[in-house]
């Protein structure tokens, strides 16, 4: 299956594309390639393969929570812009 020029002139009017005639022409050799790309993959033989939801297997890892010596709460406001009451003041970002 091929694209003609005047589906590639279409697909380029319904998403609002100016396009000089090189340029519908060059589209349409890209997009008749990817189609070939796409008649490939679909003659691959995958039956007998399970499904999977990504193509690399992936896995959180997690950090165990850990008590480990920090900041002192003095040390870590000495360095804030706005502090009160040994906490740190930041601008409200919702309001009522």
């Amino acid at each position: 299956m091929s694209i003609s020029l005047d589906e590639v002139r279409h697909v380029a009017k319904l998403a609002r594309l100016d396009l000089d005639e090189t340029e519908v022409m060059s589209l349409q050799s890209e997009l008749n390639a990817l189609l070939g790309h796409f008649a490939d993959i679909q003659s691959f033989d995958f039956q007998g393969q399970p499904a999977k939801m990504h193509a690399a297997s992936m896995t959180n890892v997690w950090a165990e929570d850990e008590v480990r010596p920090s900041f002192k709460r003095d040390v870590a406001i000495k360095n804030a812009p706005v502090s009160k009451a040994g906490l740190f003041l930041v601008p409200m970002i919702i309001e009522d």
